[in-house]
C-alpha cells in the first residue's frame, strides 16, 4: 500500500547497495554498511539521506530473513550461506535529533514574504504591460504562491487543489466561500491514504486575492466545468514541479536568498503564526502534524513551550515588582506588536 514513489526510493537504495559491495545479499557484512557509510559521508550525502538509505537497506535484510518467506533455507541449499541481518544500533545513524534537514534552510522573514509577492506581482503587470499572453500565467503563479504561504500548504497539497475544496466558515461570514480550504491530498504515510484536513483562513488579504483570479482570470483558461484550481493553457493542472522551478525563477529574480525552498512558505507560515501569538495546538492541526515537536521545528523563532514559559516568568516578575526596580518597562510588547521579536 506504500506509494510508487516510496517504492522505488527504497528499491533504488538497496540497488546502490549492491552496487557498493559486488556481492549478493547472501554474502553481504555489516562491515559492508559501515564502509559504504563512509563512503557516503565522502560524497557529503546528508545525514537524513543516509539514515533512510540504511534504513532502506535493513527493511530489505529484515524481508530476507523472516522464516515465513524461506530465503535463507533456500539460499543455504543453492549456495552453502544465507543472508543476515547486516544493519544494527551500532553501525547505522541514530534517529536522536528532531531536525535532521540541511540548516542552510529556513523560513521567510515577512519582509522576504512581501518582497517574493511583490516580485511575483510585477510580471503581472509587465506582462499586461507588454500585451504578452503569459499575463494570466503570471496572474496564476502568483495567486498560487500566495495560497502555499497564506494556508501553509505542501506543494502537492496546493497544487491538486479544486475550486470546491473552498467553503465558508460560520465563524467567519465575512470571508465569503473563501473561510476554510479542504485539502485532499494531505501526505500518506506508512501506506495510508492521503490525510485530508481543513484549513481555516487566517489571512483575511488571500480572500480579496483568490477572488480576483476566481472571478476574473480562471475562467479565461476555459475550464469549462473541470474544477482544478490551477489549470493550464493545454487544459492540464499545474505540476509540483513546475511550481517549483517557477518559485526559484522568482527567488532568483526578487533577489532574495538562494537557501530558501518553496517549503519554506511552509514553515513560514508556522512560524508566523507563532509569532503572533497563535495557540500551538491550532497551529499543529492548520498544518496536520500528528505530533506538536513536529510543528515547532518549523517554527524559526523559540518553541511553544519556552515561549510560554518566558511569558509566565516576565509577568511574574512584573507582578512582583522585579522589573520595575531595575529600570525595566513594566509591560513588554506583546507578539504582533511594533517591534517585538525584533
Amino acid at each position: 500500500m506504500l506509494s510508487q514513489t516510496t517504492i522505488s526510493t527504497r528499491v533504488r537504495a538497496v540497488e546502490r547497495f549492491f552496487e557498493f559491495t559486488g556481492e549478493y545479499p547472501w554474502a553481504w557484512q555489516a562491515a559492508d554498511i559501515e564502509a559504504w557509510t563512509v563512503e557516503l559521508r565522502s560524497r557529503q550525502r546528508a545525514y537524513s539521506t543516509i539514515r533512510s538509505y540504511q534504513m532502506s537497506v535493513a527493511m530489505f535484510c529484515d524481508y530476507l530473513v523472516d522464516a515465513r518467506y524461506g530465503w535463507g533455507e533456500a539460499c543455504f541449499e543453492r549456495f552453502g550461506t544465507h543472508p543476515v541481518q547486516v544493519c544494527h544500533e551500532w553501525n547505522v545513524a541514530r534517529h536522536v535529533s528532531e531536525f535532521e534537514s540541511n540548516p542552510r534552510v529556513r523560513p521567510f522573514t515577512t519582509a522576504e514574504v512581501q518582497a517574493l509577492f511583490d516580485f511575483a506581482d510585477e510580471q503581472v503587470v509587465r506582462a499586461a504591460a507588454s500585451g504578452r499572453k503569459g499575463a494570466l500565467a503570471a496572474f496564476r503563479d502568483a495567486t498560487l504562491l500566495k495560497t502555499t504561504y497564506a494556508f501553509g500548504l505542501r506543494r502537492g497539497e496546493v497544487t491538486k487543489l479544486a475550486v470546491t475544496d473552498f467553503h465558508r466558515n460560520s465563524a467567519a461570514p465575512g470571508l465569503g466561500s473563501l473561510g476554510s480550504c479542504l485539502v485532499r491530498y494531505g501526505k500518506a504515510s506508512k501506506g495510508s491514504p492521503p490525510r485530508r484536513r481543513t484549513v481555516l483562513t487566517v489571512f483575511p488579504w488571500i480572500v480579496g486575492v483568490m477572488e480576483e483570479y476566481l472571478e476574473d482570470v480562471r475562467p479565461m483558461y476555459g475550464v469549462g466545468q473541470r474544477t482544478m484550481m490551477w489549470p493550464t493553457e493545454r487544459g492540464g493542472r499545474v505540476s509540483a514541479s513546475y511550481l517549483e522551478g517557477r518559485f526559484r525563477q522568482y527567488i532568483d529574480g526578487a533577489g532574495l536568498p538562494g537557501e530558501l525552498r518553496l517549503h519554506s512558505l511552509r514553515h513560514s507560515y508556522v512560524t508566523h503564526l507563532v509569532e503572533a501569538g497563535w495557540d500551538p495546538y491550532f497551529i499543529q492541526q492548520q498544518v496536520g502534524h500528528a505530533w506538536a515537536s513536529t510543528t515547532s521545528i518549523y517554527a524559526g523563532v523559540s518553541s511553544d513551550y519556552m515561549n510560554t514559559m518566558l511569558r509566565q516568568a516576565l509577568g511574574n516578575a512584573v507582578a512582583d515588582g522585579v522589573l520595575e526596580s531595575r529600570g525595566v518597562a513594566a509591560r513588554p510588547p506583546s507578539i504582533g506588536e511594533e517591534g517585538a521579536g525584533r
